[in-house]
Order: C-alpha cells, then sequence, then structure tokens
C-alpha cells in the first residue's frame, strides 16, 4: 500500500514539475486596425495559444478588446479576409498592463472561375435545342409591326397627338354643320295664302297680254 501511494505521489510531482508555469496575470487591450488604411477590424477572433485553444475572446465591432492574461502568452489573432496574425506578452512588465494596436493585412484569395451549365446532361441539352423556338429575323419582325392586329391594338392602347385630335375636331364641326342645314326647316309655298294670290294675279296679267 505504501509503495502505491509513493508511485502515485511520484507522478503527481512529476505532472506538476512538467507543467509550464504561468506567468504573472496582466489586463492585456488593444485595438484591431487594418495594416494598409488604420481602419478598425471588427469581431476579430483572439486566442490564447498558450493556455488553452479553446479559451478565444472576440473584439468588438469598433476593433476593441480587453481580458485577462499572462506574461509570456502567445495569443493568435483570426478574421475573416485577414492573414492570421501572433503576438506574445512580454515578461517582466512594469505594470500589470499591456496595451497594443494590432495591425492586420488583408488577405487576397483568388478562386477558381465556376461555369454554371443549365442543363444537367449532353441528351438533355439536345432536347432542349431541337425543341427551341427561333427568333424572327428583322422581316418578319417588320410585318408583325404593321399587320392589322398590331395596329389595332396600339390604336386602342396608344394616346392621340395634337394634330390627330385638331383634325378629328375639325371634321366633326363639318359634319355637325352639314347636319344642321340639311335638316333646317324650310317654308312650303304651297301652303302660304301669299304666295297662291301672286300666282294667280301673274296668270291673270299673263292672259291680259295676250288679250
Amino acid at each position: 500500500m505504501k509503495i502505491r501511494l509513493t508511485i502515485l505521489l511520484l507522478l503527481i510531482c512529476s505532472a506538476a514539475f512538467a507543467q509550464k508555469p504561468l506567468g504573472k496575470l496582466v489586463q492585456f487591450s488593444g485595438i484591431i486596425v487594418h495594416r494598409d488604411s488604420n481602419i478598425v477590424v471588427p469581431y476579430v477572433t483572439i486566442t490564447n495559444e498558450t493556455v488553452d485553444k479553446k479559451s478565444a475572446y472576440v473584439a468588438n465591432y469598433k476593433g476593441y478588446f480587453s481580458f485577462v492574461a499572462h506574461e509570456g502568452d502567445t495569443l493568435s489573432f483570426s478574421a475573416v479576409g485577414f492573414g492570421k496574425q501572433s503576438l506574445t506578452i512580454p515578461k517582466n512588465l512594469p505594470d500589470d498592463k499591456y496595451t497594443v494596436l494590432v495591425k492586420m493585412r488583408q488577405e487576397i484569395v483568388s478562386l477558381p472561375m465556376v461555369r454554371v451549365y443549365p442543363w444537367a446532361s449532353e441528351d438533355e441539352f439536345k432536347k432542349e435545342f431541337l425543341t427551341m423556338k427561333i427568333a424572327d429575323d428583322d422581316l418578319a419582325i417588320a410585318k408583325k409591326n404593321v399587320s392589322n392586329s398590331s395596329i389595332v391594338s396600339l390604336a386602342q392602347t396608344l394616346p392621340r397627338d395634337g394634330q390627330e385630335l385638331q383634325s378629328m375636331n375639325f371634321r366633326n364641326s363639318h359634319i355637325n354643320m352639314m347636319n344642321r342645314n340639311f335638316n333646317q326647316r324650310y317654308a312650303n309655298p304651297l301652303l302660304n295664302p301669299f304666295a297662291w294670290g301672286a300666282f294667280i294675279q301673274q296668270i291673270m296679267q299673263g292672259d291680259k297680254k295676250k288679250n
């Protein structure tokens, strides 16, 4: 039993001595900007590679971050569209605060060109090509534009211009004037007694001249 306890204590001590000692705690703060334009880079992920890779922090929308770390910790900064950058907190700092200005370089990745085809197979392409309706040429389009159906539809939808309205108003005024003159009532001379008297008098005067 004593031997087992001794072995267990030796394992615990060896594990404790094998573990890397952590440095002094410091308040690690800073701002992350673009390397070329000094514009803030928001929402950058900051990972402590020394303590635990799962301990990650995120900068705010202004690129500012602040958290507790140890002296000698190595921190990595990563963001979409930017290259990964590492930084190590120096040891034996005079104060328990450490502030940095992190400049990240934009990373441009050239993706290969992707060509998208609307047909899944060659047989489907042949089928669509054989059933495809070919567009009309200029002569066929001109014939369709001057056809009776096209002209009638355009006449029903297009508004009339000023010259057409003036011509139509003049024609309607002329037709109305002719209709008024045609329908005007004139006095019938056969029903006028004065006209009959003048007519009889003319006949009598004519007989007198013959005598």
